[in-house]
């Protein structure tokens, strides 16, 4: 099975538990405006590649990946665009042992993301805000499937790690995490809450690729404005990092 990837990293650890190879997969619905990756937006671009290719170069790196209780994550650009490559990819490393994850936006046909899923251990899920208009103005689409994939997720007790960027002025409003955080409690499967400060490290491939990079102005998050948004998490009993 082939399909577009944009990179990969051979010994990630920050893309879930243990050491990780991360597999960057082209194309995303989204246009997110602090995306540190526009250059994977098109799935036209990016390199073509086989997964049994892909999975005897994965199996180099195993005994690393089992001595750290690590595994195989798929992110990307949105790698729930081509289900059958990721479902064919995950389903050969559950037949070497190898755990799995998938970093997706919940941005996609919960039907197309179910045989995925089926070989999915962990899903790393990205809720930029839970406010519906913020979400749509700072990525370009609804909120509304994301909801849905996460509260399917819960239903196939799926474990989920979620990431949520804080971003001044933006998804920094008390009240807009708040009702996450009250959301996030009516589901039994969140294992980890990952409050990521925003940061403007791929400004320059905005640039690269011509486009105008909205949040040039924006500040990083203090970290008085972190800890107070971790504590709403932890008011609701929910494991934050």
């Amino acid at each position: 099975m082939r399909g577009k990837i944009h990179s990969i990293e051979t010994c990630g650890t920050v893309d879930g538990p243990g050491i990780r190879y991360i597999l960057f997969t082209q194309g995303c619905p989204l246009r997110c405006k602090y995306c540190h990756n526009p250059d994977t937006w098109s799935i036209q671009n990016g390199k073509d590649v086989d997964t049994d290719d892909l999975i005897n170069e994965i199996i180099k790196y195993k005994s690393f990946m089992q001595f750290s209780g690590g595994g195989v994550t798929v992110s990307g650009g949105e790698p729930l665009l081509q289900p059958e490559f990721v479902k064919d990819l995950l389903q050969k490393c559950k037949a070497n042992n190898i755990h799995t994850a998938i970093d997706t936006s919940g941005f996609i046909s919960i039907q197309k993301a179910d045989p995925v899923l089926d070989y999915t251990d962990l899903v790393l899920l990205d809720i930029k805000s839970y406010n519906p208009d913020i979400y749509k103005d700072l990525t370009g689409v609804s909120l509304d499937p994301t909801l849905a994939f996460a509260k399917h997720l819960n239903d196939r007790k799926i474990p989920v790690w979620i990431r949520y960027v804080l971003v001044p002025g933006i998804t920094d409003h008390k009240e807009d995490i708040e009702h996450l955080a009250e959301f996030l409690s009516s589901l039994d499967n969140i294992e980890r809450i990952d409050i990521l400060p925003f940061h403007k490290m791929g400004e320059f491939k905005w640039e690269q690729i011509g486009k105008n990079y909205e949040l040039a102005d924006v500040s990083e998050p203090t970290s008085e404005a972190l800890k107070e948004a971790q504590e709403i998490f932890r008011k609701y009993t929910l494991p934050i990092k």
